[in-house]
């Protein structure tokens, strides 16, 4: 398992279109075959930049995500919204204390 953590600053009047986005196809991304965790989390000092974590069994199943039909309507939505490029990390858990 592996995590993608994507980085995204938007422009400040395009928040509220991101978060209404964001919510209406937050079931659907969780539910791709192979994604285990999908969270969102926004900066506390900017509140316009936001963090999505997502868990992913196997780099192909991101991969298949990243190729659907729901990705790229997706993505055609949130692109415009952006204030700067999005930023994104692939990265193996090593540990996780609870």
């Amino acid at each position: 398992m592996f995590v993608r953590i994507v980085k995204m600053t938007f422009q400040e009047d395009k928040v509220s279109e991101f978060l209404q986005n964001f919510n209406s196809v937050k079931d659907k991304i969780r539910n791709v075959n192979g994604c285990r965790l999908l969270e969102l989390y926004r900066d506390k000092d900017n509140p316009s930049v936001f963090f999505t974590y997502s868990y992913w069994e196997r780099e192909q199943d991101l991969e298949n995500y990243r190729l659907s039909e729901l990705f790229t309507g997706v993505w055609a939505v949130t692109k415009p919204l952006f204030a700067q490029k999005a930023e994104a990390w692939s990265v193996d858990k090593l540990v996780s204390l609870e």
